[in-house]
């Protein structure tokens, strides 16, 4: 179990609060897309991806960064049970999608950027370090089902 001091927990519900999901979701994963080609072959029914402007127009792509920004809700909300939490999904990207979990690394990395560049300067190391840890907790969860 991951231990979260108070200013962690507040630092989490202050970057989530403050998000536009619509803006910050399909960036996310419009850049890990574009940046690691191989992703794309988990979106094969998602259309156009033959280029970065087909990626970042494509309105499944955008409603799919949507969705996992939602899906990041969870772990916001249940900070001491991520892994419970995040079980069934797990199950859901391991023996149904056969996602390699590495992916999961590569989408938090790109998150991470997105939402420093919108911070600015707020995004701070400390602001950085606390983010980083709770996304490394939703990695670890997400693939905690993988055999």
């Amino acid at each position: 179990m991951v231990e979260w001091t108070e200013q962690e927990r507040d630092i989490i519900n202050s970057i989530f609060s403050s998000l536009d999901y619509e803006d910050i979701g399909p960036k996310a994963l419009s850049r890990c897309l574009i940046v690691y080609p191989w992703t794309q072959r988990y979106f094969g029914g998602f259309g156009n991806l033959y280029n970065a402007n087909a990626i970042k127009s494509n309105p499944m792509i955008a409603a799919h960064g949507i969705r996992v920004l939602h899906g990041l809700d969870r772990a916001v909300k249940n900070m001491d049970n991520i892994k419970a939490t995040y079980a069934e999904l797990s199950v859901l990207h391991s023996e149904k999608l056969h996602v390699d979990p590495d992916n999961f690394k590569l989408l938090a990395d790109c998150l991470t950027i997105v939402i420093a560049a919108k911070l600015g300067s707020a995004f701070t190391p400390e602001v950085q370090a606390t983010f980083q840890k709770f996304v490394a907790v939703v990695v670890s969860a997400l693939g905690s089902q993988y055999h």
